[in-house]
């Protein structure tokens, strides 16, 4: 992906005395009392902040915090405990600047070199959701560079996100939004093969242009949860009273083969985990998938499926992995997705994994640091996944080429 990143500047010198202005994505979770309770994403930041101080930029940071109105701050609004936050961390003092995009100033002057500054939650500015030209270009004006360092917001057309990337002088890619880039690319533009694509959800429905997608290019696409379900239902097995989508049977049949005519495959499970209630305490039942009773709940695949998916996972030469193949918060039904996570850890593939879930999922197994790229965005790996262009991509590859 042809884009200018924002390392290759600082190697070429061009950073020093510019100003600089970072999209970062700082949307942190926080208590009823407005405290941050995980830090992942200011963290991860930080290394874009670190390499412009370090080559001699004046540095103005923005991103956005909640679901604040357009034009109507609130203090719950406000990024304060951010700064606060990266504060610690980085071992200085960052001030938060409001009412920024007329002008950034500190002290009273402008920003300098190897000064830092917040500017305050960019959602609040008016016109940013629609991407409005007018507040882009005002955005543009304040920065020399503008880098774009957030992917969780890679698949949105914002005034922070794009329009200023349309207008800014430079704009570049940051290492965060670099790094996603090169993931992506390594796995489903130039992937080494077989391809192997998990994806489970609870509905087909929101998955359906994600399937439909990975089966024109993957060479085996494991389903789970209740997406698995309705694949048994169209294999012609009984599900019980388990989770599914009767009325998109015709969909997972044409998915099925989609993938069958390039003699590829969409494993059916063979056998599964069952059990009479939806609850951590219920007593779980491994069935073949043939004996399926009416009154069964499916809440993971069996021991024997997991065996042969770990397997395939096992030979992959790339895997993408989105979403647990079964309720794997409830221990009884967590063997399923636990195997396949120990596969993918074990497997030389390299591996790309993104979703809530799935994150949920490496973390409880403890597979971080054996999975080839943990995505940070969740819509936005999703919507790369179905095959679509993310505007931050674009408009990145666009100024590229100017």
């Amino acid at each position: 992906m042809q884009v200018i990143r924002f390392a290759d500047l600082i190697a070429q010198g061009k950073v020093a005395n510019k100003r600089v202005f970072i999209r970062a994505d700082l949307n942190v979770p926080q208590d009823d009392s407005g405290a941050i309770t995980e830090d992942t994403r200011i963290r991860a930041s930080i290394p874009a902040i670190e390499m412009a101080l370090k080559a001699g930029a004046a540095v103005m940071v923005t991103s956005h915090l909640g679901r604040p109105t357009e034009g109507a701050f609130t203090p719950a609004d406000s990024l304060a405990p951010v700064a606060k936050r990266m504060g610690e961390l980085m071992g200085r003092e960052i001030p938060v600047i409001a009412n920024w995009t007329d002008g950034v100033k500190f002290n009273g002057a402008d920003l300098a070199p190897g000064q830092l500054v917040l500017l305050e939650n960019c959602r609040v500015n008016k016109g940013e959701k629609k991407n409005d030209d007018a507040l882009a270009k005002k955005m543009a004006a304040l920065c020399d560079i503008f880098v774009h360092d957030a992917f969780g917001t890679a698949h949105r057309a914002e005034a922070s996100t794009y329009g200023i990337a349309q207008f800014a002088p430079i704009a570049c890619a940051g290492p965060l939004l670099a790094a996603e880039m090169d993931a992506i690319s390594q796995a489903l533009l130039a992937p080494k093969r077989p391809l192997v694509a998990i994806v489970a959800g609870s509905k087909v429905s929101t998955k359906l242009t994600i399937l439909k997608s990975l089966a024109n290019n993957v060479d085996q696409l494991i389903v789970g949860g209740g997406i698995a379900n309705t694949f048994m239902l169209a294999a012609g097995l009984k599900i019980g009273k388990s989770l599914a989508e009767p009325d998109l049977l015709d969909q997972a049949t044409a998915v099925i083969e989609a993938m069958k005519a390039r003699g590829a495959a969409v494993p059916i499970p063979t056998d599964v985990v069952t059990a009479k209630t939806f609850s951590p305490d219920a007593k779980a039942e491994i069935k073949a998938a043939t004996d399926v009773a009416d009154d069964d709940l499916i809440l993971d695949i069996g021991p024997q499926t997991a065996k042969a998916l770990a397997e395939q996972l096992m030979k992959a030469g790339t895997i993408v992995w989105n979403g647990p193949v079964g309720v794997f918060e409830f221990a009884a039904f967590e063997n399923g997705t636990k195997t396949i996570a120990q596969a993918i850890a074990q497997s030389s593939a390299f591996s790309i994994a993104g979703g809530g879930d799935t994150l949920a999922a490496i973390a409880k197994y403890g597979i971080e640091s054996q999975v080839g790229y943990i995505s940070t965005g969740g819509g936005a790996f999703l919507e790369v996944l179905e095959g679509k262009t993310l505007p931050a991509f674009e408009i990145l590859q666009k100024r590229a080429g100017t």
